[in-house]
């Protein structure tokens, strides 16, 4: 599926565009059961070291880890996409389906950005640390780069990987609201990278449950949040990002690739085994320099959640 004339207009007006059924389920499927591979393998260890009484066989995917994770929060570290490294993932990442969409953006060079997630929202109340870093507040993905990007485009491409939905806390943005820059953001312990209140725009919130298979293209400035995971089941989502290949990414220290390229097809990474090694350099050095990859001041954490 490549975007129409009127989508692409509708992209630039709106700061954001919908795509649904952009993906099959033989598009997604392959990242499932790699994921439920990871927590089989890692459900059987924590039950061999007596951490966990129950293996939760049967459970489906959206349920299976908030299970687990109810009796062992071990279950949920490490889950991310560049700690994980699967094969079928980064093939994902470089998805024809995907990429004739982002094509439509970006253009035909495109490069993977380095901020690249898998996101397994619990239920509220399960999260190990007692806030919930998938329960997003009010930002800019323009905020969380490094000031080197701030002149380029960076396109987020947000996929469900299963329904989002009010209960189990899709995403809310603010249409429209691109096209004046960055707004000041802080860091807030225990809440993440945030607008500033007295920055945030005043226009109406829109809500976005989505089905597995759509896509949310949205222009970097755009602020968005996300709601609490009210269910008993798990939100599964992916955040990418891409940009024109030779762009800074804002994450310099991370490793970026090219997915696709008309004018020169060598380029694109296709070694599953080179692109882990680059991230497991990246983020043994990363860690050793104590790089701190958003820009904002620390400040004390807000009384109220932003994303109530």
């Amino acid at each position: 599926m490549r975007l129409s004339d009127e989508q692409v207009e509708q992209y630039n007006e709106e700061g954001y565009l919908i795509v649904e059924g952009a993906l099959a389920d033989s598009d997604l499927d392959p990242v499932i059961e790699e994921y439920e591979a990871h927590i089989e393998r890692r459900a059987r260890e924590l039950l061999a070291e007596a951490k966990i009484t129950e293996l939760h066989e049967e459970a489906p995917f959206d349920r299976r880890l908030a299970l687990i994770a109810g009796e062992c929060a071990e279950i949920y570290t490490g889950l991310d996409i560049m700690q994980v490294r699967g094969k079928a993932t980064f093939e994902f990442l470089a998805n024809r389906n995907l990429l004739d969409v982002v094509e439509g953006i970006v253009g035909p060079e495109i490069t993977c950005n380095p901020i690249q997630h898998i996101r397994a929202k619990l239920p509220s109340g399960l999260t190990p640390t007692g806030a919930d870093g998938h329960v997003v507040a009010w930002h800019q993905d323009a905020g969380v780069t490094w000031e080197e990007a701030d002149p380029f485009s960076i396109l987020t491409v947000w996929i469900p990987v299963v329904p989002a939905t009010e209960e189990n806390g899709c995403l809310r943005i603010i249409p429209r609201t691109h096209g004046a820059g960055l707004r000041e953001h802080v860091t807030r312990a225990g809440v993440g990278t945030v607008i500033v209140d007295e920055a945030m725009p005043k226009e109406e919130v829109l809500t976005l449950p989505m089905d597995k298979g759509s896509l949310l293209l949205m222009n970097k400035e755009i602020p968005h949040s996300s709601l609490h995971n009210n269910s008993d089941a798990i939100r599964w989502s992916m955040d990418l990002r891409y940009q024109e290949t030779g762009a800074p990414t804002g994450r310099p220290f991370y490793p970026d690739f090219p997915v696709r390229s008309r004018a020169d097809p060598d380029s694109v990474l296709i070694d599953h085994d080179e692109w882990c090694r680059r991230w497991e350099t990246a983020l043994t050095e990363a860690r050793a320099n104590k790089v701190r990859s958003h820009r904002w001041q620390q400040a004390p954490a807000a009384t109220t959640p932003r994303d109530a």
